[in-house]
């Protein structure tokens, strides 16, 4: 179709005449609504940015006797990954005998969700993978409100002790006492 006529024909419609494709032979028109299509592929392609959001994961390794200064600082580090939108995977890494004592893990574990409760949350609870135990930590899809510095103390207080492990309250790390000889009872059981 003559240039002159198409232009008359998509003025009919009110409509655009763009060209698709100009290398072709002879070029390819189409007649369209063009600001119409420029709004729908901005839409798309903010429909697709949406939905492919970049999160990566973030590990942090712990150990079950860390200190109070190494444990605050990664603990803040873990907090600003959670605050930058990441994932994060706590790992904590046990040697030797150190395996026979989850518990000690597990209350690690609960210290850390409690100082990120406001920038983050518990996705997957803490598991004994082998020598390593996990948790996955998500980040927070809304502020909440700040939380008392009292509440890591409070958790601390409340954490149970484990027999001649390291028992830690509100900072301050002391050794465990053993059983006593006295405690331990040698009886057999009579049926």
């Amino acid at each position: 179709m003559p240039l002159p006529d198409a232009l008359k024909m998509a003025q009919e419609n009110d409509l655009d005449l763009v060209e698709v494709a100009p290398l072709a032979t002879p070029p390819v028109c189409r007649i369209m609504d063009f600001r119409k299509w420029q709004y729908e592929e901005k839409q798309r392609a903010k429909e697709s940015k949406r939905k492919a959001s970049n999160v990566s994961v973030k590990e942090m390794k712990y150990r079950p006797k860390i200190g109070v200064g190494d444990f605050d600082t990664k603990t803040r580090k873990v907090a600003e990954f959670l605050s930058e939108g990441h994932k994060v995977k706590v790992t904590i890494m046990f040697r030797g005998r150190e395996v026979f004592h989850p518990e000690l893990g597990a209350r690690i574990l609960d210290h850390i969700a409690v100082d990120v409760a406001e920038v983050g949350k518990v996705e997957t609870q803490g598991r004994l993978d082998g020598r390593n135990m996990t948790m996955v930590l998500a980040p927070e899809k809304k502020k909440s409100t700040a939380r008392k510095q009292g509440d890591r103390a409070t958790a601390l207080d409340e954490a149970p002790a484990s027999d001649g492990g390291v028992v830690e309250t509100a900072g301050v790390t002391a050794a465990a006492p053993a059983p006593t000889p006295a405690a331990v009872s040698t009886e057999t059981p009579t049926a």
